[in-house]
């Protein structure tokens, strides 16, 4: 997890007015959804996916309630990327769909390990560790399964199944780690030369993301497990942020929920902006609009923000005032909750049940 600097434009800070003075910022000329999708597309460099990926089945397995699937399937280029599908043990006829997006978390090793148990249950005692300070100590995509949804976590570009080989990474391994913990360490110092190498390319961590994640949006709601009504898409922290671009880059979603991932840009800008992955902050997304109106671009689609009051990621003023902006943007619709939890920087047991509530209320059994 990264952590917040006061490092920002300082004695620059002119800088923003000049741009403004250019192009607006932040949402300011009140793009419409389809305007949000094309900057999104452009600003992010996201390439056409695939012609229609077919998944490979590997195995399936049944524990604490959950039965699983064991998929992979190609994006184009670079390894395979692994998924999970999950729905509740004994099921046999469709369910509502629902993507849940792992997070950043500094840990990369690992991606849906993160979020679900696949067919050997916990991955890693690190594994425990991380979900203790970010989930309630919870697969949280096994949660959901159990609740009566059909549930895909997969990983994406630079995690689990598509990291880096080790030998790519440029920092030299310590023999006194072991492989998770030295892996993420030199993975994370890998991150911004490759933005840069991504950047010349035209494309971002953003966009990779993005397109990977609009695949496995499709895999899912081609699987016979699932309804054929639009999925959920559920993410916390950085899987917040891949939860909101997807979610405005597709019609096809039904229902969003955001933990942990919300601000207004403005009030990122000087003290806490640093603080975050090039998951999210990819050039120029400022000149697409701010995060909340990225979040609530396809309004009056059905959408939950959980805030973390303590969240040292995001300042309380802004998630203030990102909730008034998709108030507004949401006023006469009933279709937008916003929870403020008196917590750190986390999707904890609390909001877990309130996201579950959530797509129980939008995404009904048909």
């Amino acid at each position: 997890m990264n952590h917040p600097t006061t490092a920002g434009l300082g004695a620059f800070a002119g800088l923003v007015d000049l741009v403004r003075a250019v192009r607006p910022l932040f949402g300011e000329d009140a793009p419409s959804a389809e305007e949000i999708e094309r900057r999104l597309r452009g600003t992010l460099g996201i390439l056409p996916p695939p012609a229609a990926p077919a998944p490979t089945e590997h195995g399936r397995w049944s524990r604490n309630g959950v039965a699983g699937v064991e998929l992979s399937w190609e994006t184009g280029y670079g390894p395979r990327a692994g998924g999970w599908l999950l729905g509740p043990a004994g099921q046999e006829t469709p369910l509502p769909g629902v993507l849940a997006l792992h997070c950043h978390g500094g840990m990369k090793f690992f991606g849906k390990e993160k979020i679900a148990d696949g067919p050997a249950g916990l991955a890693h005692p690190s594994i425990g560790v991380f979900r203790d300070r970010c989930y309630s100590g919870r697969a949280v995509a096994d949660e959901i399964a159990r609740a009566g949804f059909t549930v895909l976590a997969h990983d994406v570009f630079g995690w689990g199944s598509r990291r880096f080989p080790s030998a790519d990474l440029p920092a030299p391994p310590d023999p006194g780690l072991g492989e998770p913990d030295d892996y993420d360490r030199r993975a994370g110092a890998f991150e911004d030369p490759m933005a840069k190498t991504l950047g010349v390319l035209g494309t971002s961590w953003g966009g990779l993301i993005a397109r990977e994640d609009l695949i496995a949006l499709d895999i899912l709601r081609g699987r016979p497990e699932t309804t054929n009504q639009a999925p959920g898409v559920v993410g916390f922290s950085g899987g917040g942020a891949r939860a909101m671009i997807a979610a405005a880059l597709s019609d096809r979603v039904g229902a969003i929920a955001v933990i942990g991932m919300m601000s207004t840009f403005p009030a990122l800008i000087d003290r806490h902006l640093l603080a975050h992955s090039w998951t999210l902050m990819s050039p120029g997304i400022g000149t697409v609009a701010d995060l909340p109106d990225i979040a609530g671009a396809r309004a009056p689609r059905p959408l939950f923000v959980g805030y973390a009051e303590r969240d040292e990621l995001f300042p309380l003023a802004g998630m203030r005032a990102a909730h008034q902006a998709l108030s507004r943007r949401y006023a006469g619709t009933g279709a937008y909750t916003g929870v403020f939890r008196d917590a750190p920087h986390s999707f904890d047991a609390v909001l877990q049940a309130d996201v579950i509530r959530f797509l129980a209320a939008t995404l009904p059994r048909g």
